[in-house]
């Protein structure tokens, strides 16, 4: 799993969404959110599955799908 690319699909998928909306849905913070999407950390398994489920993905296409 490399976080760099981790981090591109995540900012891909939210797709003009605000991270406060998105942060709120999941519920994580904003700052974690954008910690995800700055490669500076990768999720919990529970917080990849609200991700995935929250984009209509799979995990397997945000985290290991390159």
């Amino acid at each position: 799993m490399e976080k760099r690319k981790v981090a591109e699909n995540l900012v891909s998928l939210r797709n003009g969404k605000s991270r406060e909306k998105v942060a709120a849905d999941i519920g994580i913070s904003v700052s974690t959110l954008q910690m995800y999407e700055n490669a500076k950390r990768i999720p919990k398994d529970s917080i990849k599955i609200k991700l995935a489920n929250f984009y209509g993905v799979t995990v397997q296409s945000i985290f290991f799908d390159y």
